[in-house]
């Protein structure tokens, strides 16, 4: 069997308040990815999966702690080691992120060679500037062809939304990282654009740039369209798995269901269903939870659902954390 290339085994991550309480932002997430795996995770916002990403990478940078758990990237584990240490060794190197704002992500006061020739001569010490210009024309030209020079000489300001994002990713995917994870990068952008990305995020995996990703949006169809598995996250828990046809046109958690209920979807048979808001908000996670962490929200909870804590199982064909699942 093929070694995984990200491994995550019940990693639990809390925020340390001013008077010593802790707010358990994520909890038990635990799955594997092997290469050429694209992951997506979707949730409402606050759900846990910008904490989760910074788990991912280790960025453990404080109030953000770790309870438990561990992460190992190509079988190394993440945990216990400084910052810098995973400055030098693991970002860019093995796990490698591209953010959701494109403007914000690239210095205004420089040009994009300028940006991408310091991540290189961050982790790779004596590189010229000329070979490094070489290096970087040549990857830009998978991204923008005859335009890689005008790109790489241009400053952030100059360029159109679709070409400072496929900017970003270019310069995410430099140094051939294991991972790459993907935070909402098409969410800026307009559709036809969001088709180029998506494209150049296949090629780069196709053309083994890095190894495997997980993308995390809020749009649960795009999601069918880019990941192989889905994950479905709340409060802090992921609360169902599976394929993404599974997720999109099955799903078994109330949650889910809610969540794709609450979405406008071009996906057939769905066209002429109207949105349906989900009801209440989420738990807050600075108190313990008794039982299921949705049971308040829950259109079909049973008395028993607010006492008794739900674990993650498998049902019929994926995962699923409800003992009541349809």
């Amino acid at each position: 069997m093929t070694t995984p290339v990200f491994e995550v085994e019940n990693l639990s991550l809390h925020y340390r308040l001013r008077f010593g309480a802790k707010v358990h932002a994520v909890t038990n997430v635990s799955f594997t990815m092997q290469p050429g795996e694209i992951l997506g995770i979707a949730g409402e916002s606050g759900c846990g999966k910008s904490t989760l990403v910074n788990g991912l990478m280790g960025l453990f940078i404080p109030p953000l702690y770790p309870s438990g758990g561990d992460v190992k990237v190509a079988g190394e584990s993440l945990m216990n080691r400084t910052p810098q240490d995973i400055r030098k060794n693991v970002l860019s190197r093995k796990v490698s992120m591209i953010p959701q704002g494109a403007f914000n992500a690239l210095n205004p006061t420089r040009r994009v060679k300028d940006i991408a020739a310091d991540v290189i001569a961050a982790h790779e010490h004596g590189v010229d500037r000329a070979s490094t210009h070489v290096r970087l024309l040549e990857r830009f030209k998978l991204f923008f062809g005859k335009d890689a020079d005008h790109v790489l000489n241009s400053y952030p300001i100059q360029l159109t939304a679709g070409e400072r994002q496929r900017s970003v990713i270019g310069i995410s995917t430099l140094l051939n990282p294991e991972m790459v994870i993907a935070d909402e990068p098409t969410s800026a952008l307009d559709v036809s654009t969001q088709k180029v990305v998506i494209k150049m995020i296949f090629d780069l995996l196709d053309a083994g740039i890095f190894k495997t990703m997980i993308f995390i949006t809020h749009e649960l169809p795009l999601l069918r369209h880019v990941a192989n598995n889905i994950a479905i996250m709340y409060a802090g828990e992921f609360v169902e798995k599976g394929t993404a046809d599974q997720i999109v046109f099955a799903p078994k958690h109330p949650y889910t269901k809610a969540l794709m209920g609450a979405m406008l979807s071009a996906e057939p048979g769905q066209k002429d269903r109207k949105p349906i808001a989900i009801e209440g908000a989420p738990p807050s996670l600075a108190k313990e939870i008794p039982g299921c962490r949705f049971s308040e929200r829950c259109p079909v909870a049973r008395p028993e659902c607010r006492t008794k804590i739900q674990e993650l199982r498998m049902f019929s064909d994926r995962l699923v954390r409800c003992d009541y699942a349809e």
